[in-house]
């Protein structure tokens, strides 16, 4: 799988407290995300986290950069026990219509770790290594 520079919300992020992605995807005038087919988001583990208890990913939308109003499209709560290296959470497709911008935000439960890495972003395909 190949991850595109321009389609990443994060390149190795430190996850050190619960954020926002360090990057944003800017959808354009284009309201019809997925008329092609279904676009695949990958969140992978790129570095083992330590002493949270879980971390919740939420994949948000706004039609402003600042998400001053975000809307929740999809949130998967992973537990300590999967955040280590090479983790995937599970691949979701994006949703047909969206606002403008894209991002995901990041939500620590319990100890604020003090390593783990996270790489997002959407790719043309997904590599399942069956």
């Amino acid at each position: 799988m190949l991850f595109d520079a321009k389609l990443l919300m994060s390149n190795a992020q430190a996850i050190t407290a619960s954020a926002a992605s360090t990057d944003v995807i800017d959808r354009g005038d284009n309201k019809d995300v997925g008329r092609a087919g279904d676009i695949p988001l990958v969140i992978q583990v790129v570095e083992a986290f330590n002493t949270l208890t879980s971390l919740t990913v939420e994949l948000q939308t706004d039609d402003n950069s600042a998400f001053s109003s975000p809307r929740s499209l999809y949130s998967v709560v992973i537990p300590l026990a999967d955040l280590k290296l090479g983790y995937q959470a599970p691949v979701i497709t994006l949703p047909q219509k969206t606002e403008r911008f894209l991002r995901l935000n990041y939500t620590v439960t319990g100890t604020a770790p003090t390593q783990g890495k996270i790489t997002a972003g959407v790719v043309a395909g997904v590599q399942t290594n069956g």
